[in-house]
């Protein structure tokens, strides 16, 4: 599948060249003539790369670049700065800043431009690798932020979140549904962090239903109050008023006959290491297991932290 390129310059001359050059690599490019308008286009459907001036109306390069990496759900996505002035060294130092991938004057050579596209993609595609259902950062991303937690030592928290009776809820309802609830779950998650966490914090998906969040020792807590206090608001528009007023589904157990399942719920597990000194990932991700199969023996939405030695 070809890779998709924005291409934000309020200069249409310069939005030609470009896009004549990357499509002749196979590339699809998409155009924008400012920030807000390039905003509302990745919103709409994020590309693969974001290739943008520096200078613009309304919104400039700096500023798009700060408001693609300050979203989590869109910071994944590479951005090339462009600019017009060769020497121009604050522009470049405050597009590094802004969160720039690489920055690319216009005269560059045209190998060279190729080139240096290429490779961003390239090494986005090695750094990351996202669910393709919520473009959250995937295992490999999961795995790497605890394994950074351990090394630096200090305290954290690891939050592994995993819907209850999903499985069920898709086989009535089918897995487009499912799909929506899948992504309105990582909505959730997002919305929970911005009011309860702070920058640094963390939020991947394993896949399907699970999902693990990696903050600070202090704010795990609220933050898994705040999952099911949203969660729980937001659940029952995604049933039938029949189901929602019998307060269950019926669904087939595993040897096929009838039982009534319960409106989906959400379990939020906990680990610490304040009271255990954590070696290897591995360590994390089986303390994790071990604690959510408990969480998910509780009736309706609930948490637990785990603090054993």
């Amino acid at each position: 599948m070809a890779k998709r390129i924005l291409v934000v310059d309020d200069d249409t001359d310069i939005r030609d060249v470009l896009k004549i050059l990357l499509e002749s690599e196979k590339f699809e490019v998409e155009e924008a003539s400012n920030g807000k308008e390039a905003l509302v286009n990745i919103h709409r459907k994020p590309p693969d790369l974001v290739i943008t001036d520096y200078v613009m109306p309304d919104m400039d390069g700096e500023e798009l670049c700060r408001h693609i990496k300050r979203d989590i759900l869109l910071r994944h996505i590479p951005v090339i700065m462009l600019t017009g002035k060769k020497e121009d060294i604050t522009d470049k130092v405050k597009g590094i800043d802004a969160g720039a991938d690489d920055y690319i004057v216009k005269t560059v050579d045209e190998k060279e431009f190729l080139a240096r596209v290429k490779m961003v993609i390239r090494r986005t595609e090695i750094d990351l690798d996202a669910n393709p259902l919520t473009r959250l950062p995937g295992n490999v991303s999961i795995l790497n932020e605890i394994e950074s937690r351990i090394k630096k030592k200090g305290k954290f928290a690891v939050c592994y979140i995993d819907l209850d009776k999903f499985k069920s809820y898709n086989d009535k309802y089918g897995f487009e549904k499912g799909d929506r609830i899948i992504q309105e779950t990582a909505r959730v998650l997002i919305e929970s962090i911005d009011e309860t966490g702070k920058e640094g914090d963390f939020i991947g998906h394993v896949g399907g239903d699970d999902f693990v969040i990696v903050t600070d020792l202090e704010r795990a807590e609220n933050i898994s109050k705040k999952i099911i206090e949203k969660f729980d608001s937001k659940i029952n528009r995604y049933y039938t008023k029949e189901d929602l007023s019998r307060g269950y589904i019926m669904s087939k157990d595993r040897k096929g006959n009838d039982e009534k399942t319960p409106i989906m719920s959400v379990s939020v597990a906990v680990v610490t290491n304040i009271n255990t000194q954590f070696e290897h990932v591995a360590e994390v991700v089986q303390r994790g297991a071990e604690v959510k199969e408990y969480t998910k023996t509780l009736s309706g939405s609930n948490y637990a932290i785990d603090r054993r030695s």
